[in-house]
């Protein structure tokens, strides 16, 4: 093999990664911010409150999909030195390629109404505001955090985020102290079942949503940021990437999973709980006010991370498939206008957090199914192609993802 193949491929070189472990960790953790946004705040609260904890599978599952699909997702930004939508805008034509970007950006979107319209909610919860206002407070928010997010400071930005995540574990998670949830009914939630057709919703709105577009797009550019210079010991960046996604997915999932036992411990049976404000007051009402602080500034946390981390995405994706890079904060005011002005005209929360999931929805296949297509192209990935027991599991986690959110979309309309 050349010497050029050597590099492009992995082997060391000169300049080889000699720092510990720990500090090659980070992108998996901003990535991650997806999984515990306010959408999937709802969906778990609703699915414990109306259910206990028959579903603790469907997040368990979900999380071991995202681990690999994330995984995946870094490892073809390393290897090719490129981001998911970079090669996909190398390959797709003009035409192709403005359609593509119109569907990803619909999606990146709908994912900032949904973060957007969380943070607003927390603001009056704690403050009273009005949503339109509290979600003008954000979005001014993440502009101040997205400032950090440049090549120079990229560490400090997955500082930022990762502080974040823990503002939101400890806020998602305080309530599990003062009602610890049943071991066996975590044990019995384990085993896949179901309890009706709307349970069968919930499950595919939980396991269909898990895997968010951006987050896969996103990622693949995250690592290259953060290591830039392709050909300094791939292996061990391989081998610190998975630990970074391992670590990051599974404290996203033990958010997620301690929602749901929350609400299954403490509002079991309680109702209004299908949205966040109703649970939110049953939260007070079962656990004090103290508790219900502290789960809106969770919330607060949730919205400024994951609206940040869309916007990020959103960025990305333009630069990739248009190759026009706009800046970070200029991007963020653009795509606030319409979150904004669906909490003026429309003031309600739960109709926006639906209508958010379902644009989402159709957006998955065209992420999840490219980068199973590329990670499989030995030309792409050389010795790092997928073997082939990835590709089946690639393969089986698209199709159950695509038919679940198709699922979603169709349940959500005819019921």
């Amino acid at each position: 093999m050349s010497s050029n193949k050597t590099a492009e491929f992995g082997a060391p070189t000169d300049g080889v990664v000699k720092r510990p472990l720990i500090t090659l960790l980070g992108p998996a953790f901003v990535a991650a911010v997806a999984y515990v946004d306010p959408g999937n705040v709802a969906a778990n609260i609703s699915a414990g409150a109306t259910y206990a904890y028959l579903l603790v599978w469907v997040l368990v599952l979900s999380n071991a999909m995202a681990v690999l699909i994330q995984y995946q997702s870094a490892k073809l930004g390393l290897v090719t030195g490129k981001s998911l939508p970079e090669l996909l805008g190398d390959r797709l034509g003009k035409r192709q390629r403005l359609a593509f970007w119109g569907q990803a950006e619909l999606v990146a979107a709908a994912t900032d109404l949904a973060e957007v319209v969380g943070g607003a909610i927390a603001l009056n919860l704690m403050f009273d505001l009005p949503l339109v206002v509290g979600g003008a407070i954000v979005g001014a928010i993440s502009m101040g955090l997205l400032l950090f997010q440049n090549p120079e400071h990229q560490r400090h930005f997955e500082f930022i985020i990762i502080g974040l995540l823990l503002i939101i574990t400890v806020g998602f998670l305080s309530g599990l102290v003062i009602s610890p949830p049943s071991a066996p009914g975590v044990l019995g939630g384990l085993v896949p079942r179901f309890a009706d057709t709307n349970s069968v919703l919930l499950a595919a709105s939980m396991l269909g949503a898990t895997v968010m577009p951006h987050a896969i797009y996103l990622h693949s550019s995250l690592v290259n940021h953060r290591f830039p210079k392709l050909g300094r010991d791939l292996p061990r960046l391989l081998k610190a990437t998975k630990h970074d996604v391992v670590w990051a997915l599974v404290l996203a999932g033990t958010i997620n999973i301690a929602l749901l036992l929350l609400a299954a411990s403490a509002l079991g049976g309680v109702p209004g709980t299908d949205s966040i404000e109703g649970a939110h007051h049953a939260i007070e009402q079962a656990l004090g006010p103290v508790i219900g602080v502290i789960f809106a500034i969770g919330l607060l946390a949730s919205g400024l991370a994951s609206t940040s981390v869309g916007a990020y995405a959103g960025s990305e994706i333009m630069a990739g498939l248009l190759h026009i890079r706009v800046p970070l904060v200029l991007r963020r005011a653009i795509t606030l206008i319409p979150a904004l002005l669906i909490l003026w005209l429309y003031p309600d929360p739960s109709w926006a957090l639906v209508l958010s999931q379902v644009a989402l929805s159709f957006g998955i296949p065209f992420a999840i199914i490219p980068l199973a297509r590329m990670t499989s192209k030995r030309e792409l990935m050389g010795q790092w192609r997928d073997n082939m027991w990835v590709r089946s599991a690639m393969i089986a986690i698209s199709v159950a993802i695509v038919a679940l959110n198709f699922l979603l979309i169709y349940l959500t309309f005819v019921q």
